[in-house]
């Protein structure tokens, strides 16, 4: 298993959308995102200056039915 970087809502919300997922919506300051055929939706906490916290971004790395190293090989 590979170990999991510091990277910012941005980036994480590009590498999600690399795996398919697409923006449904956006309230405040996460951006929530849908896939076809998902049960679960994804809402990323995207705040100037700040990077997601490990334990935030492996919740939702399991919640898509993902693997760290699958998300790390989308990260743009």
């Amino acid at each position: 298993m590979s170990r999991l970087g510091n990277y910012s809502g941005i980036t994480v919300v590009r590498a999600f959308q690399n795996a398919g997922w697409s923006v449904s919506r956006k309230r405040g300051s996460h951006v929530v995102l849908e896939k076809p055929g998902h049960e679960a939706t994804l809402s990323i906490p995207v705040h100037k200056g700040r990077d997601i916290k490990r334990g935030t971004l492996r919740d939702l790395i399991k919640d898509a039915g993902m693997t760290v190293d699958e998300f790390t090989s989308l990260l743009p």
